[in-house]
């Protein structure tokens, strides 16, 4: 093999932010969707246990693991859902002191790590001076926010500080996944619809298209932004979305942007394989987005990467799109080494 496995979405947490989880989830108030994953996959089990070791292992343990599963290097980011189910003071604090344990980890295992730094969008002043502090302090290679912020968007106008920052400093936005915001979790709320299999794609395809409509590319026309699980089903949906932009417009229904969704999406975003070890998702993918959008990720510890490896390391493409996959497309976007 002559490059490195590189994993793009690979996840940590801190105590501090696990245990003012569940000050959370016993208070009132909490979050449908968040309620959810109190009773579920936050639980204090014993068979959550094994997840939450590897969560809040960003040492020797996990470079163990990636050896014996085959992958060279994880970038790391604070997991789902983060910050985001704090008062803004709160989470600004556990954003920085999260980015400071990454960065600290990062620093002691330079070839095997790489992270995200998290940030507070309930402040948005202060998450534009956390992601300068990221670059110029931590050396972190771009951002990590999981989806909305009790029930808010980022293309709303007052997280442009946000954006400001990301693009003045070149920092790529990994928009991660969660429950559905409570506005419209409800019919979610059965069968685990809320969950990963459908409505974490659902509400974090529904963010990256607020993003698109709203014009924000038009604004911030260098931004990138990264979506997990083959881009959360956008690539198989961007003809019928142009499409039906097109009637939209027609008939006054939305505001014509200067370029097709499609066209935004191409430009301003890039994808990961995390989750999914599909070759007809793959395929298309490389078909409608081509090789240089598609990044390889394994989403531990809440997936197999073992299996993630074996995938990519037999799917049908060319051993030139394996390794943009694997590795050169990771070093572009994250400005790896």
């Amino acid at each position: 093999m002559t490059f490195r496995r590189i994993a793009v979405e690979e996840a940590f947490v801190t105590p501090e932010i696990m245990a003012q989880w569940y000050v959370v989830l016993a208070g009132r108030n909490v979050e449908p969707g968040f309620a959810k994953m109190g009773e579920s996959i936050l639980a204090q089990t014993p068979a959550n246990k094994p997840l939450d070791d590897r969560l809040l292992d960003i040492g020797a343990a996990r470079i163990a693991h990636m050896d014996q599963v085959g992958i060279d290097m994880q970038i790391i980011s604070l997991t789902s859902p983060g910050v985001q189910v704090f008062e803004a003071a709160l989470a600004t604090r556990l954003a920085a002191e999260s980015n400071d344990a990454l960065a600290e980890a990062v620093r002691a295992h330079p070839t095997r790590f790489a992270g995200l730094a998290a940030i507070a969008p309930q402040d948005p002043a202060a998450a534009a001076k956390e992601i300068e502090r990221a670059v110029q302090k931590l050396g972190l290679k771009g951002l990590i926010v999981n989806s909305h912020t009790m029930g808010e968007y980022l293309d709303a106008a007052k997280f442009r500080p946000i954006f400001e920052a990301a693009q003045a400093l070149d920092m790529p936005i990994y928009l991660h996944p969660r429950e559905p915001a409570a506005s419209w979790v409800t019919p979610y709320l059965d069968y685990a619809l809320w969950f990963a299999g459908w409505g974490f794609a659902a509400e974090t395809g529904l963010h990256a298209m607020r993003l698109i409509m709203s014009g924000l590319f038009d604004r911030f026309p260098k931004l990138k932004i990264v979506l997990g699980h083959m881009g959360e089903g956008i690539p198989f949906w961007l003809q019928r979305i142009d499409n039906r932009y097109l009637l939209e417009v027609k008939i006054g229904a939305c505001e014509k942007l200067p370029k097709l969704p499609s066209e935004y999406f191409l430009e301003n975003f890039v994808i990961t394989t995390s989750g999914v070890t599909s070759m007809p998702a793959l395929r298309l993918s490389l078909d409608v987005l081509g090789v240089d959008r598609i990044l390889f990720a394994a989403d531990f510890p809440y997936e197999d990467d073992a299996e993630a490896v074996r995938f990519m390391d037999g799917a049908s493409v060319t051993e030139e799109e394996r390794r943009k996959i694997y590795e050169t497309n990771a070093c572009r976007v994250f400005k790896l080494a």
